[in-house]
């Protein structure tokens, strides 16, 4: 093989390297910018956005030949501005460009020890200046492959463990994730720059100053990569420990409320028992007044008799009890901070739905309603509840007002805060909604509409065991 078909084979397969890493990137970025229900057109526009962006940086590095790093810090930039057509919030898009880098780097830095110790075994069988530009192009094609096949498998790996928990990301969490693998992208361009030194017309190769080498950086690179996995397992574990600690703080507020809701109810039973033993008492004496005449001293005794019914009185009737105190709690709720009330809601007549399983769902959808309607600075407040039954499905939906903007997970579909902190029970009680329309093979539906938000949950009948 000639010089010169030796430089247009590392000149085809460089691009065709491009090419690769940028289908990889694609690959890698494609589940976490699609929803489920999204068009092929609009997946489509999003893999060619990412395949583009590092295409476009690495094919202008071959031919203008500036600084690698240089191209990587350009992409990460376009990418997290493209965060927005992509579906994706900055934090998350940056995150997973700096991991796709500190990955590509890694590999590409194991690979130097190998292709350094494959050429000096073809080394050694070279023979005249053809010999050597064939068994060049061997060892570089080789290396190649190999590189591409390394980075496919790690690639695969980590967005499989980073697909099994969504991740919502702040800055506080993303500067702590970026660690590992920016000071690993640090490491390999300091090795990169010493492993070939020239000094007065002498070029040194840091292999063979120090052939130990040869096993220590592709042994630290595996060290970055293990390190890079081990942080986000660690991140993901103390997101599902906060995550439970949530779930069971929802839950003790949940069973509190209950056990305040049938403290209600019983308190309702003994007004009503009460009430039941004393009108013998209040007929004997309207009985008194009617015999010495005084007809006017009976109205007032009657109407304060009025006064103490309308306590007891559930001013919402849904069909059921447990439904009935819940539905009328929340609009007492809503009617002491001005917020309009309206129920249509009739509980399903079928036995293949369970009290309290509705009770969560209403519950919570409720709550979550009043928290938006107090949040509220200005406009018109209002919360509106329906229930229906359609043959075997049960439709819950509930509109409320809201000021406010929201962003949705891309694979819960879940609206998430904005801010930190800030709606993180609103979200674990849309959570225990899904986890209950699960129950019943069901769906939850929210839809938003300037300063509407609404929560449909469709629930199908079960049978009964």
């Amino acid at each position: 093989m000639s010089e010169a078909a030796y430089r247009l084979m590392v000149d085809i397969t460089a691009k065709i390297e491009i090419l690769l890493f940028a289908v990889c990137m694609a690959a890698f970025f494609y589940p976490f910018m699609t929803g489920r229900k999204e068009q092929a057109k609009s997946r489509l526009k999003k893999v060619l956005i990412v395949f583009t962006v590092y295409a476009v940086m690495y094919f202008v590095n071959m031919t203008t030949s500036i600084y690698g790093w240089l191209c990587m810090l350009l992409a990460l930039a376009l990418l997290t501005a493209a965060s927005g057509l992509l579906e994706m919030d900055r934090e998350s898009a940056l995150f997973l460009g700096v991991i796709f880098f500190c990955m590509k780097n890694l590999c590409v830095l194991a690979m130097r020890s190998v292709s350094y110790f494959s050429w000096n075994r073809l080394a050694q069988k070279t023979g005249n200046a053809e010999a050597v530009f064939r068994h060049a192009a061997l060892n570089f094609i080789f290396i190649t492959v190999l590189q591409m096949v390394l980075f496919a498998i790690l690639l695969y790996i980590v967005r499989g463990l980073l697909r099994k928990k969504s991740m919502i990301l702040h800055w506080k969490e993303l500067c702590y994730l970026l660690l590992i693998p920016v000071t690993g992208i640090l490491f390999v361009n300091i090795i990169f720059h010493v492993l070939v030194i020239a000094n007065d017309g002498t070029t040194f190769q840091l292999y063979e100053q120090f052939p130990s080498f040869l096993g220590i950086v592709p042994i630290t690179a595996a060290l970055f990569y293990a390190g890079l996995v081990i942080t986000i397992l660690f991140y993901q574990k103390m997101t599902d420990l906060q995550d439970e600690k949530e779930r069971y703080f929802v839950e003790r507020q949940q069973v509190h409320a209950i056990q305040e809701r049938m403290e209600e109810v019983e308190q309702f039973y003994d007004g009503i028992r009460r009430i039941k033993h004393e009108m013998k008492n209040h007929l004997t004496n309207i009985k008194g007044l009617a015999r010495t005449g005084g007809y006017e001293d009976i109205g007032q005794y009657i109407d304060q008799m009025d006064e103490s019914m309308n306590v007891f009185e559930l001013t919402i009737q849904t069909g059921n009890p447990v439904m009935d105190v819940i539905v009328n709690d929340k609009q007492k709720s809503a009617a002491r901070q001005g917020i309009l009330f309206q129920s249509e809601f009739a509980y399903p007549e079928s036995e293949g739905y369970h009290a309290y399983d509705l009770g969560v769902i209403v519950n919570n959808l409720l709550q979550n309603a009043l928290e938006a309607c107090e949040k509220m600075t200005g406009g018109k407040k209002y919360i509106y509840l329906s229930g229906r039954q359609k043959k075997k499905f049960y439709l819950i939906n509930v509109t409320n007002s809201f000021e406010g903007e929201l962003t949705f997970d891309t694979r819960t579909r879940l609206p998430l805060s904005t801010k930190e902190g800030e709606l993180s029970l609103h979200g674990i009680g849309l959570s225990n909604v899904k986890r209950e329309a699960d129950k019943y093979m069901g769906d939850i539906d929210i839809r938003t509409k300037k300063n509407e938000f609404s929560v449909t949950v469709l629930l199908q009948e079960r049978r009964r065991e």
